[in-house]
């Protein structure tokens, strides 16, 4: 089953790639791998602004990581030109707007990666880094960036 196929059956359509609001580009590509910049959450075409252990649950912070992994796919199909050419998800790292006491950073990331596991099999098995930072640009409730290999 193609890539493509798989997100069909998830019911997924990806976006076009954002346009970055500050100084740097989505992604840059150096040699076989493919570094995407951090994107964060939206929600209905907006910003998903929050803080974890404050006004959103850990549930809806595993939303959006899993949101954020659909906007990093569309930018990783600009990045390779089909996502049938990544040989595998090499790392993600997601910070996560949160409380000092809030301690579940790990599985609101699990929205992320769970879904490139779903999409693409073991070539989405990734090491991954997981923090809790004060904030977010624009107040947004979690921030994740990529790099994997492609062909």
């Amino acid at each position: 089953m193609s890539i493509q196929d798989r997100l069909q059956a998830l019911g997924i359509s990806l976006p076009p790639v954002a346009v970055p609001a500050a100084a740097y580009v989505p992604f840059v590509r150096t040699g076989n791998l493919v570094f995407i910049s951090g994107h964060i959450a939206k929600k209905d075409g907006k910003v998903w602004v929050g803080q974890l252990g404050k006004n959103l649950s850990t549930e809806e912070g595993k939303e959006a990581a899993r949101a954020i992994a659909i906007d990093l796919m569309g930018t990783l199909q600009a990045a390779a030109g089909s996502l049938d050419n990544v040989v595998r998800i090499v790392k993600v790292v997601s910070l996560v707007n949160s409380t000092p006491d809030f301690t579940e950073h790990h599985l609101v990331t699990n929205g992320c990666s769970e879904l490139l596991g779903e999409v693409f099999g073991e070539a989405g098995k990734h090491a991954r880094s997981a923090f809790g930072v004060a904030q977010i640009p624009l107040g947004a409730c979690v921030e994740i960036e990529l790099v994997a290999e492609v062909r």
